[in-house]
């Protein structure tokens, strides 16, 4: 590959975070991540200069002006509720023209408006947990019947916001009281789904017209009591006090027999491709009762921290950190398809040059 310049453009706004000093979700993590990412691709030998933005869009075209990057790394992600930025930062450096990794606007919208992903996931014959129900206002629970158990998320989160050892509901009065918290608390939608019993895999892909599915990851709740429920909330995600954070582990690679391997993997494959992902994402899967997956959420934007996540898993697969940045990179030159280079803002730049 030859020598790129990358912008490694991050989401610095941190007066909304009011982070524990046990919530590994932190800014000072967040920091820790970008500049390891960079160190990463430094050692491919690529030329990166670490952009955080706030609030400022303007800050932000003239940074990208004055570099005049070959590739943005994106990782600007989302930290106040409810915010939905992450498609807007993204469709605005395509608008200038420049090449970008992971997955465009579109994707990265419909990956975070949960009920319109799933259903559009279930149009195309991706299996997802029954009574998928947006609910709006509390009142719309009534008139039907419901069957428990089922969970209750916040529609436009993501790294487990809003779920935690109350989500999961087994009455019809519990099942009112946790939409009215998410109303109130997050000021968005709830999602109701159907609780699903079986085991729960994180699935990494990566890559661009060559999409390659990483081996599984599962979630194993085995050592939670049995008073807190086996989900991915946020406290098991990021709370590292938490009884939650100490008895969850996840297994990569899993123990899966090579039949559902191969379907939970194709399952996986073709839930990206329906949302539009590109060059890297994790794909949630659970079993049902009868123990097939069905799709719990389409990640467009996860975390690529080292050893963790997508990056463990590629691990697994013998590719190192470096390699993985770097199938990112290469993706991002790739495509993805139909997305014409039409810039709004441009940069003035002669061509990029093509990774070999």
């Amino acid at each position: 590959m030859r020598k790129l310049r990358v912008a490694l453009v991050y989401n610095a706004y941190a007066d909304s975070q009011t982070a524990s000093e046990d919530d590994q979700s932190s800014t000072e993590y967040l920091k820790e991540m970008i500049f390891g990412i960079a160190r990463a691709i430094r050692r491919l030998g690529h030329k990166v200069t670490v952009v955080p933005l706030t609030d400022d869009l303007n800050y932000l075209q003239r940074r990208l002006r004055r570099l005049r990057p070959h590739v943005v790394f994106n990782q600007y992600d989302d930290v106040v509720h409810g915010a939905l930025y992450e498609m807007r930062i993204a469709a605005f450096i395509r608008m200038m023209g420049i090449p970008m990794t992971g997955s465009p606007a579109l994707a990265l919208g419909l990956s975070r408006y949960k009920y319109m992903s799933l259903s559009l996931l279930q149009g195309a014959g991706v299996p997802i947990p029954a009574e998928t129900t947006l609910i709006e206002r509390v009142g719309e629970l009534n008139g039907r019947e419901w069957h428990f158990p089922l969970i209750v998320h916040a529609s436009q989160e993501h790294a487990g916001i809003g779920l935690d050892r109350h989500s999961v509901v087994t009455t019809k009065a519990a099942l009112k009281e946790k939409v009215r918290e998410i109303l109130k608390t997050y000021r968005q939608p709830a999602l109701v789904q159907q609780f699903l019993p079986g085991r729960e895999f994180n699935v990494g892909v990566i890559g661009g017209r060559k999409l390659r599915v990483m081996p599984l990851a599962e979630v194993d709740y085995s050592e939670l009591p049995e008073s807190i429920p086996p989900i991915m909330s946020y406290a098991a995600k990021w709370l590292d006090s938490t009884v939650e954070y100490q008895k969850t582990r996840v297994v990569c690679p899993a123990k899966v027999k090579p039949d559902l391997t191969q379907l939970i993997a194709e399952t996986a494959r073709k839930a990206f491709r329906v949302i539009g992902g590109w060059g890297y994402g994790r794909v949630d899967i659970r079993l049902d009762g009868e123990g097939l997956p069905r799709v719990l959420e389409v990640n467009c934007n996860p975390c690529l921290d080292n050893d963790m996540g997508l990056a463990r898993a590629a691990k697994r697969a013998g590719i190192t950190y470096s390699n993985l940045l770097g199938v990112i990179i290469k993706a991002a030159f790739e495509g993805p398809p139909f997305d014409m280079n039409l810039p709004i803002f441009g940069v003035h730049r002669s061509q990029s040059p093509r990774p070999k």
